[in-house]
C-alpha cells in the first residue's frame, strides 16, 4: 500500500509540474485581469521530525508527509497581493521509530526496543485538514514568478491511524486509538516561483495525554514538519 501512495503521488506531481507551465496561459486568458487570484491548489511533501521523544527513543526509517489539497485566495488590497487563504486538504503521515506497539486483550503497549529487535515500526495517520494562511506575495496580474510569504495555522481531523510492526516473522498492523484525532498546529511557507519551504509545528502531542509507556514515562511527542510546497493557479 505505501508504495502505490508513492507511485501515485509521483504521478500526481508529473501533472502539477504540467499545470506549472501552463499557468500563463491561464492568466493571458482571463477577461479581468485585475481580479486575478493566486496559489489555490497546494501539493507537498517532507519529513516528520519527532520532537520530545522519551530516553531511548530515536526515529528510524524515513518519517513522511504527503499533502495535497485547495485554498481560496481572498486577496484584501487592490493589487491583490495582500489576503487570507482558507482551504481544505488531505495528508498523509508515517512517524518511523523504536516505540514498538504490541496488542495485549484490549490494551495497547508501548516499548522503546532495540532496533536489531524488529525491521520497522511506525505509526500512521490519514487526515482531513482544514489550512488557515495570511498571504503576501510579490504577484501581480501578469507575473507568474513571485515571492510569496504565507503564515498561519493548520487543523486536522485523523480518520485513520494505525500502527505497524514488522518483525522477521511477520507483520502486524492495527487500529491504534491512541493516536490523537484532532491536529493542530502552526506552519510558514514561503520561496520563490515553483519551489517553496514548508514548515509545521505541531502544537497539541500525536498521543493522547495519559498514553505511557511501559515503565511509566509518558509520550509526549509532536511533530516538526519541514519539506517543500508547490502552489498553482
Amino acid at each position: 500500500m505505501g508504495k502505490s501512495i508513492m507511485n501515485l503521488w509521483m504521478l500526481f506531481l508529473g501533472f502539477l509540474s504540467l499545470g506549472l507551465n501552463a499557468q500563463t496561459e491561464i492568466k493571458t486568458d482571463q477577461k479581468d485581469l485585475s481580479r486575478y487570484l493566486e496559489d489555490q491548489f497546494y501539493a507537498g511533501f517532507g519529513y516528520n521530525v519527532l520532537l520530545g521523544k522519551p530516553d531511548g527513543v530515536v526515529q528510524r526509517n524515513l518519517s513522511y508527509n504527503l499533502q495535497a489539497g485547495f485554498i481560496k485566495d481572498i486577496p484584501f488590497n487592490q493589487r491583490r497581493n495582500f489576503g487570507i487563504g482558507l482551504g481544505l486538504g488531505y495528508a498523509v503521515n508515517s512517524y518511523y521509530s523504536n516505540i514498538v506497539v504490541s496488542q495485549n486483550a484490549n490494551t495497547l503497549v508501548y516499548e522503546v526496543k532495540d532496533v536489531s529487535d524488529f525491521n520497522r515500526s511506525k505509526f500512521g495517520t490519514h487526515a482531513v485538514e482544514l489550512p488557515f494562511e495570511i498571504r503576501w506575495r510579490t504577484s501581480t496580474s501578469e507575473e507568474y514568478k513571485f515571492w510569496r510569504i504565507y503564515a498561519g495555522a493548520k487543523l486536522g481531523y485523523v480518520f485513520s491511524a494505525r500502527s505497524r510492526v514488522v518483525t522477521d516473522i511477520g507483520t502486524n498492523g492495527f487500529v491504534n486509538d491512541d493516536i490523537e484525532k484532532w491536529q493542530y498546529g502552526i506552519m510558514v511557507n514561503f520561496g520563490y516561483n515553483t519551489w517553496n519551504i514548508h514548515v509545521y509545528y505541531a502544537l497539541n502531542p500525536l498521543l493522547k495525554n495519559g498514553t505511557v509507556l511501559g515503565t511509566g514515562e509518558s509520550i509526549d511527542i509532536r511533530a516538526l514538519r519541514i519539506g517543500v510546497i508547490f502552489y498553482i493557479l
